[in-house]
């Protein structure tokens, strides 16, 4: 089974930083196969033959914590998975950039509460949609320039652990 990690803060803003390489070999160790990696900040693909995902991210983020010293949370999706968020982007034609376009990716589906209380937030500039474990985020004026993300909205005041990838980085993420 092909799956992609999504590690939640490293290599951002010179916090918890880890060399690709040497945290693909973490990954080797594990028995992953096939281990590759986009970019600097925790985007990971690689084969097991296990399929809990549960699991794998508990192991995952046990062995970082052992070969780093730092405790992350890592987000596993199959590449199935990654597809199908590339198929269902609600937000689809509506954005010029990459930049406008995000997603959020959580452990376990979000609360129909909590889905209620993120929608509160939307705007005319800003705009969410809640697909399965994803976020969509439609931010037409970026990311430093929404509301909703200078508050924290999200993990801050709804406590629902994310990590988020810009759009071109889902599409690359499906090519791994």
């Amino acid at each position: 089974m092909r799956c992609v990690a999504l590690l939640r803060g490293i290599n951002v803003t010179g916090k918890n930083m880890i060399k690709m390489e040497t945290l693909r070999a973490t990954f080797e160790s594990l028995g992953f196969e096939n281990v590759t990696s986009y970019i600097n900040s925790g985007n990971l693909a690689f084969d097991t033959k296990k399929g809990d995902e549960a699991k794998i991210a508990a192991n995952i983020e046990n062995a970082i914590e052992k070969d780093f010293g730092i405790r992350v949370q890592v987000m596993i999706r199959d590449q199935v998975s990654i597809y199908n968020v590339l198929r269902n982007n609600p937000f689809d034609g509506e954005y010029e950039s990459h930049k406008q376009m995000h997603v959020f990716f959580m452990r376990d589906e979000m609360t129909v509460e909590n889905q209620g209380s993120l929608m509160e937030w939307e705007s005319d500039r800003d705009r969410f949609a809640v697909r399965g474990r994803e976020i969509y985020a439609l931010l037409l004026d970026g990311v430093a320039e929404s509301i909703a993300m200078r508050k924290n909205v999200i993990e801050g005041k709804l406590k629902v652990p994310v990590t988020a990838r810009n759009w071109r980085t889902v599409e690359k993420l499906a090519d791994l």
